[in-house]
Order: structure tokens, then sequence, then C-alpha cells
């Protein structure tokens, strides 16, 4: 199974950790990136993605997600694929999502992952017949169910 997690879901673990739902979170992303590391998971990344973690002030953050997303990486839609990510990203506005989700789910797709995975609200109200958009800990309790 192939999946692709957004900025703000590989930055879970760095956030506050005071909210049960934050921490539940945490511990999800967690357990899919142990599950990738043992191959149960393939991982798929972008030039958004990339671009987007560039770009994060925080140095040790930045330097530990990009190490895992270049030693783990399975899938990668590159600058090449830009205009199909664009098209894609186009029409995946009309439904309300703003342009960075609405990127990275169209990287998502293009690299046919099966899902897109997210701690983002406004992001899992979308929904398409072309991915499935979950939250990291619904994925893992599904995903456990199904073993």
């Amino acid at each position: 199974m192939r999946v692709y997690l957004d900025n703000c879901c590989f930055n879970r673990p760095y956030d506050d950790q005071s909210q049960l739902r934050i921490q539940m979170e945490t511990q999800a992303k967690l357990e899919i990136q142990q599950q990738i590391r043992d191959e149960k998971l393939e991982l798929a990344t972008s030039y958004i993605l990339e671009a987007e973690n560039a770009v994060n002030p925080y140095e040790r953050k930045r330097i530990d997600i990009q190490a895992f997303m270049d030693k783990y990486t399975k899938a990668f839609i590159s600058e090449i694929q830009d205009k199909a990510v664009r098209e894609q990203a186009a029409k995946i506005m009309e439904t309300g999502i703003r342009l960075m989700d609405a990127c990275h789910i169209a990287c998502a797709m293009l690299a046919q992952c099966d899902v897109f995975l997210s701690t983002d609200k406004r992001v899992l109200k979308y929904q398409s017949e072309a991915i499935r958009i979950m939250n990291p800990v619904m994925f893992v309790m599904e995903r456990s169910v199904e073993e």
C-alpha cells in the first residue's frame, strides 16, 4: 500500500503534545513511519513536499524530515511532472481546497497512492474517488483491524 503524508502530518510529533488529539496523531504517525521502515507501507513524496519542508524555520525538524524522505521514498513526483500537478490541483481547488494542499493531494494521486494522510481538518473534509484521504489515527486503527 502506497501512502503520502502531507507536511502537517510529518510535523505532528514536533507539535505541542498537551492535547490528546495531537498525542494520538503523533503516535499514529510514528507507527506509520515504522511500517514504512519495515516495508509494510510504501512512501510517496514530491517536490512540493520537499519545497515546503525546506522553508521550515526549525533546522532539526527540517533535517530529520528530509532524511526520512530521502531514505524511504519509493515514489517521487518531480518538477518534471509540474504541469500535471497544476492541472490536477486546479480541479481539486474548485472544491475549496487551498493551493498547497491541492498540490499535495494532486501529487499523491499522480504517484498512485492508495491513501493521503493529513492532520488538517479542512483537508480531511475533501473526498475523492481517486484517493482515500484519512487522519493517521483512523488509518492505523483501520489497518490494525485488517491484520
